[in-house]
């Protein structure tokens, strides 16, 4: 086959675009290995030289998943102002945004971590996403001032977390607004007065 014309994705992004879509749409005990390679196109030996098991595959979508969910999120957080404060609030409209897009079935990470064994490699890196963003919206609690940042980042979490697994389920985009009129509530309750 050799090398991809310029503008042609590699045989590895193929794999992982097929990859991506299959794993969203039907979750990955739902998808198996010779699914990406007809979808993707390449031979069975192409896949497994990218990717040396179904596993090493699941965590390259996660990988892939984790970098646009983060950008999404620093990026609606940063549209919300410069004040760590707006920005916890903002993080919710990459929520919003996430329910609004047609074919949205929920969080691939929280989908993923269900499906998978607790322990396993799979499951480990499904937790340790959420670990970050967690931690992520820890600092942003604790540069607000709030007195027990932990505590309030782990309380949108569970806002955040909920409206994206509920997404699995009837992908109403209203229980995000009703997440982020919530944690509007949640952060004016934990943050000194402005």
């Amino acid at each position: 086959m050799g090398r991809p014309k310029a503008g042609e994705p590699s045989a590895r992004e193929r794999i992982l675009d097929a990859a991506f879509r299959l794993f969203y749409r039907h979750g990955v005990r739902g998808v198996g290995i010779d699914r990406v390679i007809a979808e993707s196109g390449v031979a069975k030996a192409t896949l497994y030289k990218h990717f040396a098991s179904k596993d090493d595959l699941v965590l390259a979508y996660l990988d892939q998943v984790d970098q646009q969910w983060f950008d999404a999120l620093h990026a609606a957080a940063r549209s919300a102002g410069e004040a760590p404060r707006d920005q916890l609030l903002g993080m919710f409209d990459a929520v919003v945004d996430a329910c609004s897009v047609e074919g949205f079935h929920g969080c691939a990470f929280i989908n993923t971590a269900i499906e998978s064994v607790p322990g396993s490699v799979v499951h480990t890196r499904a937790v340790e996403h959420k670990d970050q963003v967690r931690g992520w919206a820890t600092d942003l609690a604790k540069r607000a001032g709030a007195a027990d940042a932990e505590e309030l980042a782990r309380q949108l979490m569970v806002l955040m977390n909920g409206v994206l697994a509920g997404g699995g389920l009837d992908g109403d985009v209203r229980d995000s607004y009703v997440a982020k009129s919530a944690a509007e509530a949640l952060i004016a309750g934990a943050l000194p007065a402005r």
